[in-house]
């Protein structure tokens, strides 16, 4: 009797083990089938023509690999001038401002200074006495000729002149530097103003002095851009300017200023290395018409190769909690389209496609490539 007891009791315990095996077999294929289920989108076709959806599948694409930088927008070294007075003096007039345009020999500025009407007075005074000199020379040259005068008589007279001769030409070529003219002074025109002109035409892009402030000859006074040759002034790090080579594309844009994208080209590559490890980029812009203000920061990349992958449009990639989706066309069928939320592998990405990895099987598949989205759950 007893021993039937223990039989029993054990054949109870192996048929409740049982039924608590076929219950968790049961729940996991329950979940399996929810979960099934819940990664079918279903669309119907009014709702997809209707939010203008559209269907396609993997394609290759190109991908460009790039380096990024960054840099200015800049001329020319002639196409900027910093303008300053060859001596010293104080502003009499300056009626520029910034933002002003130029032409080339425009009044900018006029500096009075009383060392003007000295450096004119000595000019004079040599004018006047190279005109006897030059009288005595020759008047001892043919002295000299005639056998009449020492030798040493005529190479005084011939020295003093010459000598003269020399110290005028100076002078006259200061007082052009000056932009005072020689004829002027000889005439009996004497200033203590002097004026000076736009070297370049342009924009004046920075006004340092005022009127009665004392320049000295080394102060700047006007900066002027010509902003006719634009270019980009961009700097790349050592470790990338081996793959930089002329001719290759850039592309850019303006951060502070613009979200549209510009294009350029590089021109020329630095040949030496400065002390922050960086080497200067010159790239030539596709349309210098473009309305850049020199000094403008860009953000810029330089395609340095193009690799072909295969891809998706970037509408047609989902994100959810750092994870990628793609909607996989299952079937079509009675007017509703059945989707299929996946997960894929993304890496390199443009502005229209994103590289995909997909098991070589689903590339032929079919995909909602535009107006995809994931489902409230």
């Amino acid at each position: 009797m007893k021993k039937y007891i223990i039989n029993s009791l054990l054949f109870l315990g192996i048929l409740a083990l049982i039924g608590s095996c076929n219950t968790s077999e049961k729940r996991v294929e329950e979940e399996v089938i929810e979960d099934k289920i819940t990664s079918i989108i279903e669309i119907t076709k009014e709702q997809f023509e209707n939010s203008k959806m559209e269907i396609g599948s993997v394609s290759i694409q190109n991908f460009n690999e790039s380096i990024k930088t960054n840099g200015l927008i800049d001329v020319p070294p002639a196409n900027r001038a910093i303008v300053s007075s060859v001596m010293g003096g104080y502003i009499k007039k300056i009626p520029m401002l910034i933002g002003d345009d130029v032409k080339k020999g425009q009044l900018l500025f006029t500096i009075e200074n009383p060392d003007f009407i000295e450096i004119q007075q000595n000019y004079l005074k040599i004018s006047e006495e190279l005109g006897y000199l030059q009288s005595e020379y020759e008047r001892q040259k043919t002295l000299f000729d005639e056998k009449i005068i020492s030798q040493k008589s005529f190479l005084k007279a011939e020295s003093d002149y010459k000598s003269t001769r020399a110290l005028g030409k100076g002078l006259e070529e200061k007082l052009r530097m000056l932009t005072i003219n020689p004829a002027n002074v000889k005439a009996g025109f004497i200033t203590s103003i002097i004026s000076v002109y736009a070297p370049i035409s342009g924009s004046v892009t920075e006004v340092f002095g005022s009127v009665g402030k004392f320049m000295s000859d080394s102060d700047p006074i006007i900066e002027i851009v010509n902003n006719d040759d634009k270019h980009l002034e961009l700097v790349v790090f050592e470790k990338d300017v081996l793959k930089i080579m002329k001719g290759q594309s850039i592309n850019f844009n303006i951060p502070e200023a613009s979200s549209i994208n510009y294009e350029a080209e590089v021109h020329l590559v630095g040949k030496s290395i400065n002390e922050n490890r960086t080497v200067k980029v010159h790239g030539h812009l596709h349309n210098e018409k473009e309305n850049f203000l020199v000094g403008m920061f860009v953000e810029a990349e330089i395609i340095v190769n193009s690799i072909e992958k295969n891809a998706m449009p970037v509408d047609a990639v989902l994100e959810e909690e750092e994870l990628f989706y793609a909607l996989m066309l299952v079937e079509e069928k009675e007017g509703v389209y059945y989707f299929e939320k996946i997960k894929i592998e993304i890496s390199m990405k443009n502005e229209k496609w994103i590289e995909v990895v997909l098991p070589e099987k689903l590339l032929n598949k079919q995909f909602l490539i535009k107006g995809a989205f994931l489902p409230f759950e």
